[in-house]
């Protein structure tokens, strides 16, 4: 597994780019394509909230512009700090699992959340994301 640390540093330092003007709590994401290619993202704020974006959908989203449609992993990091260091683990929200879920096969996507490069976590979609909906029901 040694894309994991590759995967927790991009994350960190998509984290320094955030735009987050209201919160000032940073997360950055750094997604695996099964082709190998890594597709970093930041969260991005706007006054009306609902038009906000995080960190895992604005990876997500540029990689699927670029015509990717398979993932295995994603690394996410977030805190309020600066260091390469966070104070908790920060896991996707549910719309980002969601829109992660449409492009894997949850019991196979890691998701990986880290505090540094040596202390993180490691889960797959499935255990995030239980009985999850996907293209597969319609």
């Amino acid at each position: 597994m040694d894309y994991i640390e590759k995967l927790i540093s991009k994350a960190f330092e998509a984290r320094k780019k955030a735009y987050i003007p209201y919160s000032n709590f940073k997360v950055g994401a750094a997604l695996l394509t099964k082709s190998e290619k890594i597709y970093s993202g930041f969260n991005i704020e706007c006054a009306a909230y609902s038009v906000c974006n995080c960190a895992e959908r604005t990876a997500l989203f540029r990689a699927v512009f670029d015509g990717e449609r398979e993932f295995s992993a994603i690394a996410v990091v977030g805190d309020s700090g600066e260091k390469e260091i966070t104070e908790s683990y920060c896991p996707p929200c549910g719309m980002c699992r969601q829109a992660l879920r449409e492009f894997c096969i949850p019991s196979e996507m890691k998701v990986i959340l880290a505090k540094t490069i040596s202390d993180f976590k490691i889960l797959t979609l499935d255990e995030l994301l239980p009985y999850s909906f996907g293209p597969n029901h319609l």
